[in-house]
C-alpha cells in the first residue's frame, strides 16, 4: 500500500494516527508476514481500525461520548470496507466473529477477551 493510498484511508482518521493509530498498525504488521506482501499493509490497517474503534466505543465500560461511537463506527466501517476489498473470506469472518464476541461480553457484562488476542488470531485464519 503506498503512501498515497494509505492517506487517502485515513483521511478523516488524522488525529486517531497520531494518538496511537500509527503505533497499532506498526505492531500489527509484524503479524501479518505470513500473507501476500501486497495485502500485509491493508490487512494490518484494518486490525488496528477494529483496535481503535472498539476502544473508541468503549466496549465493556461507559457509554462513550457521541463523537467518540461516531469516530469507533468509522474506523469499524473503513476496516470492514478494507476487509471486503482485500481479505479472503476465513479473514472476513474471523475479524466479524472477533468484533462479535467483543460486544457480545459488553452486552453481558463478561470480561471480554484482549482485544490484540482475537484480532491477531483473526489475521491467522485460512
Amino acid at each position: 500500500m503506498s503512501a498515497m493510498v494509505l492517506e487517502r484511508e485515513l483521511d478523516r482518521l488524522e488525529g486517531l494516527w497520531a494518538e496511537g493509530l500509527a503505533e497499532l498498525y506498526r505492531s500489527y504488521l509484524e503479524e501479518v508476514d505470513g500473507h501476500d506482501p501486497e495485502l500485509q499493509p491493508k490487512l494490518a490497517l484494518a486490525a488496528a481500525l477494529v483496535d481503535v474503534g472498539v476502544r473508541l466505543q468503549g466496549l465493556g465500560g461507559s457509554a462513550a461520548p457521541p463523537a467518540a461511537l461516531l469516530m469507533g463506527d468509522l474506523c469499524l466501517a473503513r476496516s470492514s470496507r478494507i476487509l471486503t476489498d482485500s481479505a479472503s473470506q476465513p479473514i472476513q469472518i474471523a475479524f466479524a466473529r472477533a468484533v462479535e464476541e467483543l460486544s457480545g461480553a459488553a452486552a453481558s457484562h463478561t470480561e471480554a477477551p484482549a482485544v490484540r488476542g482475537l484480532l491477531v488470531r483473526a489475521l491467522a485464519a485460512h
